[in-house]
């Protein structure tokens, strides 16, 4: 949430409390909280400022706008209703008087503008499950199968942590506070564009790490030295269509006496990139366990081969999923043998 609109929800907080309230002015109110979901924040917190700020004296707050009525419009029969405008009831008389609404305006301005807010919450996906989330400053984020992250917004920042899994950015364009994704020791930042982060375990305790950028620009730096190599020096600039795998113990915490593989660009498919969006999974030319790990993403129920077939490769598109599916169509391509168990499905040579 920046400044500016928690600065123009107090001023509609006010208005909407003021003596020139209308219809026309709740029409508008509503228009604005839905821009986006960080108007309709402010608006809400907005709204549980002013209670607190301009309700502390209820009593002689009725007092005093029974006295502004005209002689003869007195009692209960003309008092305000409640207001549909937003998610919240105002149950207060009307109109104000003009210092005390004013009062209440600044401190609920200052408090709006001046408050350090963070938010910071956590969203997770099973096996096999797939969720979107808009967060507050209207940002799309898809997660993928087993996906777990940490969401931080305030002020000065937008910043996310992959734990774990893929997720699909579709960033809102803030440029007063960069999006930044954290993940393997790795920041990917961006101001408006579309990327996916990919966080998978690698060899041992290392972790693999790819981004793939579908439009816009982002730049990839390492958010820490945890290594006594560098990875990530300098900062990389990627356009759209590229994919920057990372590989190696960064982020793990851990160190070795290994030299750390240096990142690699490529430009994938962004349809097989995407697939998962579709529920489906896309090889071309995939080796057998390539094509495993990943189908195996998506099912409790994992998809086991011989050792001796994993000089085959793979072509086509599956349902993400369905385990027993995709192992009778590699079966009837390589001429295999599938044995269906109760904790999981095998492929076997003839």
């Amino acid at each position: 949430m920046t400044r500016e609109i928690a600065a123009e929800a107090a001023v509609w907080i006010a208005r909407l409390h003021g003596p020139d309230r209308s219809s026309h002015m709740e029409r508008e109110c509503r228009a604005w909280q839905a821009r986006s979901a960080a108007h309709r924040l402010a608006f809400e917190r907005g709204t549980d400022l002013w209670m607190e700020a301009a309700g502390v004296d209820r009593a002689a707050v009725a007092r005093a706008a029974a006295a502004s009525r005209p002689e003869g419009q007195g009692g209960e029969g003309h008092r305000a209703s409640p207001s549909n405008v937003g998610t919240r009831g105002w149950g207060w008389p009307r109109p104000w008087p003009l210092a005390l609404s004013l009062t209440a305006t600044v401190l609920v301005a200052g408090v709006l503008v001046g408050q350090p807010w963070r938010d910071i919450d956590s969203y997770d996906t099973g096996v096999g499950e797939q969720r979107l989330v808009i967060l507050g400053d209207g940002t799309r984020m898809s997660l993928n199968t087993s996906t777990r992250v940490k969401v931080e917004l305030d002020q000065s920042q937008r910043r996310v942590r992959v734990e774990g899994g893929e997720a699909f950015f579709e960033v809102a364009k803030e440029a007063s506070r960069p999006f930044v994704v954290q993940a393997a020791g790795t920041e990917v930042t961006a101001t408006g564009t579309a990327f996916v982060v990919r966080l998978t375990p690698g060899a041992g305790a290392s972790q693999a790490l790819d981004v793939t950028l579908v439009e816009g620009q982002v730049v990839v730096r390492e958010a820490e030295r945890r290594t006594q190599t560098p990875k990530i020096v300098p900062p990389i600039v990627m356009a759209p269509g590229e994919r920057l795998r990372v590989r190696g113990d960064q982020g793990t915490g851990g160190s070795t006496t290994a030299a750390p593989a240096q990142p690699q660009r490529d430009r994938p498919r962004m349809d097989q990139v995407l697939a998962w969006k579709r529920g489906e999974a896309v090889f071309d030319n995939t080796s057998l366990p390539q094509a495993l790990d990943e189908m195996n993403r998506y099912s409790a129920t994992p998809i086991m081969a011989d050792p001796s077939l994993a000089p085959l490769r793979i072509s086509g598109l599956f349902k993400t999923g369905d385990s027993a599916g995709f192992a009778q169509a590699v079966a009837k391509l390589h001429d295999l043998r599938v044995r269906e168990l109760p904790d999981r499905v095998e492929l076997l040579p003839r």
